[in-house]
């Protein structure tokens, strides 16, 4: 190949790179300056702003639900609203936030009051209802015999006093009666009272013993009566059966009274005493609340689940709390110790540092620090940072918390003057 055709060539080449690294130098600066416009200003426009700091033109204009969303001239945010302008004050306090009262309401700006008081804490525990073991009666045979006829079948039926539960037919039964019959035939008031002591041990009562004088005759069956109203529970037998004194028959229970046993985990048994007052609730009932206080706690944990077991007992006259129903337990926790609160709501957490809006005036907002303590589903402790009956922001506060925060720099809104939107808010930044 001659020296003109290689001279050509490598001539070509040098065009090719320097035109290459060229086009990656121009894509280079493009990126750069077209990713700096759209996440900050530009150095030109970013001198403005440094000239305008002190006179009444804008610095700037903010989203005003995304604060590093700037532009130069007004517009619309990325979530179609309008941009804030945002000017700055030399002489006002770091930190402070002025916003009218219209752009508060469109904000949706609301305000709560810091109080002082105890933090009422509470429980919740898994609880279930259950009869009152206190009013329940035990049936039981004391004679040896066999259940002639049961005329109850199941438990949950409901009995009322008087009314017939069993009939027993019982040999020892029978020559008690007859023992009473001889001692009135023969007119010996002491057998006969004897006698008569005998048949009420055996649970043989007066109207069956003026039935046995009037007709002069043993009865061979003779039938039991329920004690009291109530519902059969624990039935453990059936007709036929042979029983012997101590055999439990079945139990009586009554509903116009109730238990509920909740269980509470392990770490908060301490806390837990009797005469505490609960709210007991449940799905079968939606909306409805039974009070009452807890009357015992169980000396011992339960060993499966390790936990607590603590009684209530409440007043269920309408009967709508049922044995076995699941139920929800809130124990309310004592605080005597008087507590400076704010609502939950207003606290706003970050990685660093937990803050809370401060109304200062009526118009005037400002972001401070606090240090939290315990808390409940309201409210939660400030230990420093707020004083009781201060005011702080519990809804809106998202954006005056940035503006404020921020450098502690941002300043005020206000309404913009005639002849721009109404919804645009305007800020100044202030300078200690």
């Amino acid at each position: 190949m001659s020296r003109l055709n290689q001279g050509k060539l490598v001539s070509a080449s040098s065009l090719v790179f320097i035109s290459l690294v060229s086009a990656l130098v121009g894509a280079f600066m493009y990126a750069y300056f077209f990713s700096a416009e759209h996440k900050t200003m530009p150095t030109e426009e970013a001198a403005n702003t440094e000239e305008k700091v002190g006179t009444n033109e804008p610095l700037y204009w903010v989203a005003p639900m995304d604060d590093n969303y700037r532009r130069s001239k007004p517009g619309k945010s990325p979530m179609g609203m309008d941009l804030v302008p945002v000017y700055a004050k030399p002489d006002s306090s770091k930190g402070l936030v002025r916003i009218s009262s219209s752009v508060i309401n469109n904000l949706g700006i609301k305000k709560a009051q810091v109080i002082k008081g105890p933090l009422v804490k509470e429980i919740k525990a898994l609880g279930l209802v259950k009869f009152n073991e206190d009013t329940m009666t035990h049936i039981h045979p004391r004679v040896e015999g066999w259940i002639e006829s049961l005329y109850v079948t199941t438990n949950g039926q409901t009995v009322k006093k008087g009314q017939p539960l069993y009939q027993l037919y019982s040999p020892q039964l029978v020559n008690a009666q007859q023992e009473f019959l001889l001692a009135q035939q023969q007119n010996n008031t002491r057998l006969v009272e004897a006698a008569r002591t005998r048949l009420l041990a055996l649970n043989f009562n007066e109207r069956a013993i003026e039935k046995l004088t009037q007709e002069q005759k043993a009865q061979q069956y003779v039938t039991f009566y329920a004690p009291m109203d109530g519902v059969v529970d624990g039935l453990q037998v059936q007709s036929g059966f042979y029983v012997r004194p101590g055999t439990t028959l079945m139990r009586l229970a009554q509903l116009d009274e109730v238990w509920v046993e909740a269980e509470i985990y392990a770490v908060d048994t301490e806390r837990v005493k009797v005469g505490q007052y609960v709210a007991v609730s449940v799905d079968y009932e939606p909306g409805r609340i039974w009070r009452g206080q807890i009357d015992f706690i169980y000396p011992t944990l339960n060993k499966k689940t390790k936990s607590l077991t603590v009684r209530v007992k409440l007043s269920n006259k309408m009967g709508f709390l049922k044995p076995n129903m699941y139920a929800t337990v809130n124990v309310d926790l004592e605080d005597k110790e008087q507590r400076v609160l704010v609502p939950k709501s207003a606290v706003i957490r970050t990685g660093s540092q937990n803050r809370v809006v401060l109304a200062v005036a009526d118009e005037q907002f400002k972001s401070v620090e606090v240090l939290l303590g315990q808390q409940n589903q309201q409210y939660i402790e400030v230990l420093f940072g707020l004083e009781p009956h201060d005011i702080v922001v519990v809804s809106g506060q998202f954006l005056i918390d940035s503006e404020s925060s921020k450098s502690s720099d941002f300043e005020r809104m206000v309404p913009v003057s005639k002849g721009k939107p109404e919804s645009v808010m305007e800020m100044e930044l202030g300078d200690d």
